[in-house]
């Protein structure tokens, strides 16, 4: 992963896992918790793809485990989100952009709905049975609502940040040179946000420049001959 997935990702999820944590597990909501770092996780796999995105919830999941109040094995959140990260990610629209929203909220419901059966199978195999306590059909029933209602604020925001750090033009620029190069996709961001044309503003000066040099041209011609 480059280094501007990096750093984005590793800012949103310890983001994301801080506002779980301090706020949202302290809602006392009946059922399961709202995941915000599942979709986290989810809106940075439809971007990256199935490997980046299976990097990001494992390393997402990860941290949840040590962080605490974590009160289960280390690693056991870092698999069902690497799982869940590699499978959302082979969601990823293959021009980038979402022709409507049912793609995303499927995979989020899919993602809720999946993401709490393994780990309450993981669980079940270390031979934690807290989620048959609480009841395993309200716990995917809560996060699935829970999650659903979340993702429209979440998820396009993660996306529309994730594709900014992917056309930083700071990013681009070392590629170099070469028969493979990308075309450019800076200009329309930095047009975006400051109202300048960067990539056809030079030629727009070169044929200005051209046009005067003919319109001189013109006039001296018609100097010489009167």
């Amino acid at each position: 992963m480059r280094f501007n997935r990096m750093l984005l990702s590793t800012t949103l999820v310890v983001v994301a896992l801080v506002i779980q944590v301090s706020v949202l597990a302290r809602l006392h909501l009946p059922g399961a918790v709202p995941d915000l770092l599942l979709l986290t996780v989810l809106g940075l796999a439809l971007v990256y793809g199935h490997v980046g995105g299976a990097l990001v919830g494992f390393g997402a999941g990860l941290l949840a485990d040590l962080a605490p109040p974590a009160d289960h094995a280390a690693g056991r959140y870092a698999l069902v989100l690497c799982v869940i990260g590699y499978l959302a990610g082979l969601a990823k629209p293959d021009n980038g952009q979402l022709k409507s929203a049912t793609g995303p909220m499927a995979v989020v419901v899919a993602a809720a709905v999946g993401s709490t059966l393994l780990y309450a199978g993981v669980g079940a195999l270390v031979g934690d049975t807290a989620a048959r306590n609480v009841g395993l059909s309200s716990l995917l029933f809560t996060a699935a609502l829970y999650d659903l209602l979340l993702a429209p604020f979440v998820v396009p925001g993660i996306m529309a940040l994730a594709r900014r750090a992917e056309n930083d033009p700071l990013a681009e620029a070392g590629g170099g040179g070469g028969s493979g190069k990308k075309p450019d996709v800076t200009a329309g961001w930095l047009s975006s946000g400051t109202g300048l044309s960067i990539g056809s503003q030079r030629g727009g000066l070169r044929v200005k420049a051209a046009r005067a040099r003919v319109a001189r041209a013109g006039r001296i011609k018609g100097v010489k001959r009167l």
